[in-house]
């Protein structure tokens, strides 16, 4: 089945739609998708109906295969003269493939006629992770206040956007390739690192797989500790997060902030939670609840994590993160190396005591990896003046996820 879904997305988007329903209904009813399996049976059947195409793309898009909606609804729109329930499902499919370009070009084919909430809104979140903020903020001046209560956060979450990039293009170039000042616009992320491999190569500061080390975990912290100091922000603790990477890493950052570490208690004021990686923390017994404790911001609240997943985002987004990543395994972790008949092997994890291991990390080396010599330099006074710039900005508004990469691209595993 991943086999046959993988040649539908190598032969494009202009095969006949009844072929590719064809296909997609067997491999969901062998998947047990029911849904998706009735909906794709409706296309076969009358592959010129908008709404057999319309469910088609819908469910397409539930099932996490958002590429193969795209074609059907662009079909969809064609034959309903343009339905907007239409439209802003093929938008769904756009999002849900990072292709906000795209997005933007069908919705300003409908300006004309389409309703401020959603479609204008969703021009301008468009426009902003496609990179073009002359179209966002002319877009968004013509936006009035919604009247229906369900859209205020979403009105809320957009003046944050344009607010953290006015005051990030003062002190960033804001291209395709400035991967931190697109990080804190579209996130309110501050990036303390960038992959110095392979930027020229199409990775632009992200990681692809990665094992990480102590010297980089010491690096990421340095930089939380130069964000903070650049901001203005006192914590009185470090919180310790159940799961044992976060343990690890956040005895560490006690050590290297000074500061006395203290299990993680909801809604304490005026401390530095620090994560690992937030999935580690999501698959750890009490880690989804404790997700939720930290969607919205206390006072004095920084949530930092060392390593996040860029192709799919943590459930909710740190306010500092160290490095971006596609795949990572922790300095402590289960790492591969030469085995003794040159071969690669996965070696044993680190079972130390946690505090042992964190005693490792704050003696680490901090000096950057010259890497390739490919990337953008990235010391640590451009760094804090970064994170100067944009601290009256910085730890405003919830912490809701955000699924797209914005308009940086880099290249990634299948």
């Amino acid at each position: 089945m991943p086999g046959a879904l993988r040649r539908l997305r190598a032969a494009g988007e202009e095969q006949p739609l009844a072929e590719v329903a064809l296909v997609v209904a067997r491999a969901a009813g062998t998947a047990g998708f029911d849904d998706l399996a009735k909906a794709a049976a409706a296309v076969v059947a009358e592959p010129e109906h908008p709404k057999a195409l319309y469910d088609f793309g819908y469910w397409c898009i539930e099932r996490d295969v958002a590429h193969l909606a795209v074609p059907a609804l662009r079909e969809a729109l064609r034959l309903s003269n343009g339905s907007p329930v239409a439209l802003r499902e093929l938008v769904s499919a756009y999002e849900h493939e990072g292709r906000h370009r795209e997005a933007v070009t069908e919705l300003a084919r409908y300006e004309g006629t389409f309703a401020d909430w959603p479609e204008r809104y969703l021009l301008v979140f468009n426009a902003v992770l496609a990179g073009d903020l002359e179209l966002a903020r002319r877009q968004h001046a013509l936006l009035p206040d919604p009247e229906d209560a369900q859209w205020r956060p979403a009105r809320e979450r957009q003046n944050r956007v344009l607010a953290r990039a006015a005051a990030a293009e003062r002190v960033s170039a804001l291209d395709l390739t400035d991967l931190r000042g697109w990080q804190y616009v579209i996130a309110g992320t501050v990036l303390g690192t960038l992959s110095p491999y392979g930027f020229d190569a199409g990775m632009h500061g992200r990681y692809a797989w990665l094992q990480d080390t102590p010297d980089g975990c010491l690096r990421g912290l340095e930089r939380l500790r130069t964000l903070l100091a650049a901001t203005e922000v006192r914590p009185r603790t470090v919180s310790l997060l159940p799961d044992r990477d976060s343990r690890i890493l956040g005895l560490a950052a006690a050590e290297v902030l000074g500061l006395p570490a203290e299990p993680f208690t909801p809604g304490r004021p005026d401390t530095v939670v620090v994560a690992y990686d937030l999935d580690g923390l999501a698959a750890h017994d009490g880690g989804p609840e404790i997700i939720g404790q930290l969607f919205e911001r206390v006072p004095g609240q920084v949530l930092h994590a060392h390593a996040s997943c860029w192709t799919d985002s943590p459930a909710i987004t740190a306010d500092s993160v160290a490095l971006l990543h596609q795949s990572v395994v922790p300095p402590w972790g289960e790492q591969l190396r030469q085995g003794a008949d040159g071969g690669v092997e996965r070696g044993p994890a680190d079972d130390r005591p946690e505090a042992e291991i964190a005693a490792d990390v704050t003696a680490a080396d901090p000096g950057a990896d010259p890497g390739d010599g490919s990337g953008p330099a990235d010391d640590e006074a451009d760094f804090a003046a970064f994170a100067a710039a944009v601290g009256s900005t910085w730890l405003r508004g919830d912490r809701a996820r955000v699924r797209s990469c914005g308009p940086v691209p880099s290249s990634r595993f299948a």
